[in-house]
C-alpha cells in the first residue's frame, strides 16, 4: 500500500463525503448544529463542546437557546441554571455564554484571530491571542471552564492537539458542502489538522503518521504530509479520515 494508493483512496473519500447528507441526527456531528445557524459565535460554542459521544454532543447543542447570546447576563444566568455537560457544571455553561456575549460586543472572533495570525500567517499565534482575549473578557476560573476554553501552552512542543479549535477553524475558513467558509482573512493553506483519536489512529494505520504521541507535533507532522498532496487545502482530508475512523472501516477492504 503506497502513499499514492492512500492518496487515491482518500481523494475518493473526500469527494464521496463532501455532502450535507453526511450531517444529520443519524450521522451526528457538531457541524450539523453549527451549519443550521452559520454564525461564528454559535459555531465556536458547537466546536468547544464537541468532546465525547457525537450523538450526545448534538443532543446537548440542540437543547441550547443560542439567542441568549444577545440577552442580558442576568437572563443568561437564569435560563441556564440547570444546564450542564460532562465536565462543565451550570456555572461553566453560564460563564461561557457570558464570555462569548461580551466578546461579540468587542470584536468579531475572526478579527481577534487575525490579530495574531497576520504577522507570520501562523494559525497558532492567532489562537493564543484569541484564548488570551477570551480569558480576559470573563476571567472565570474552574476546571470545567478551563477544559472548555483551553489555555496557552508554555511550550509548543508540549502542547496538546487543540482539536476542537482546529475543527472550528476548518469550519470557518474552508468552504464546501460541509464547511461553512464564513471567514475571509485566513487562508486554508495555514490550517492545521483537527487531530482526534479517530484521525490519529487511522493516520497511523495508513502510515501517514509515524509519531506515537498524541500532541501538537503529531498535528504538524500529519498536516505537512497532507500539504504534499494539496498545499493550498491540506486539511480537506480531515472529515473523510475522521469518518473512516469513527465508522471503524476496514481499510484493507477499500483497496
Amino acid at each position: 500500500m503506497s502513499l499514492l494508493d492512500i492518496k487515491t483512496l482518500l481523494d475518493k473519500e473526500v469527494q464521496a463525503r463532501n455532502s450535507s447528507l453526511e450531517l444529520s441526527y443519524d450521522k451526528p456531528d457538531p457541524l450539523f448544529i453549527a451549519s443550521k445557524y452559520k454564525d461564528e459565535t454559535i459555531a465556536l460554542m458547537c466546536a468547544l463542546f464537541a468532546y465525547g459521544n457525537a450523538g450526545v454532543i448534538v443532543r446537548f447543542l440542540d437543547s441550547l437557546d443560542f439567542s441568549l447570546l444577545d440577552s442580558s447576563e442576568k437572563n443568561i444566568q437564569k435560563e441556564l441554571s440547570s444546564y450542564y455537560y460532562r465536565f462543565q457544571k451550570s456555572e461553566d455553561v453560564i460563564a461561557f455564554f457570558i464570555a462569548l456575549k461580551r466578546l461579540k460586543e468587542i470584536d468579531s472572533i475572526e478579527n481577534i484571530f487575525y490579530k495574531g495570525y497576520r504577522k507570520e500567517e501562523n494559525i497558532l499565534d492567532g489562537l493564543w491571542i484569541f484564548i488570551d482575549t477570551l480569558k480576559k473578557v470573563h476571567p472565570h476560573k474552574t476546571q470545567g471552564y478551563n477544559f472548555l476554553t483551553g489555555s496557552i501552552p508554555k511550550k509548543i512542543n508540549s502542547a496538546g492537539t487543540y482539536k476542537r479549535y482546529m475543527m472550528f477553524l476548518r469550519w470557518m475558513v474552508r468552504k464546501d458542502e460541509l464547511d461553512m467558509g464564513l471567514w475571509s482573512k485566513i487562508h486554508s493553506r495555514h490550517l492545521l489538522i483537527p487531530l482526534d483519536t479517530h484521525t490519529f489512529k487511522m493516520s497511523q494505520k495508513l502510515g501517514l503518521l509515524k509519531r506515537k504521541s498524541y500532541d501538537m507535533k503529531a498535528v504538524i507532522e500529519l498536516t505537512e504530509q497532507f500539504k504534499k498532496w494539496d498545499s493550498n487545502d491540506p486539511i480537506k482530508y480531515d472529515f473523510a479520515l475522521y469518518r473512516l475512523g469513527q465508522e471503524k472501516v476496514d481499510i484493507k477492504k477499500l483497496f
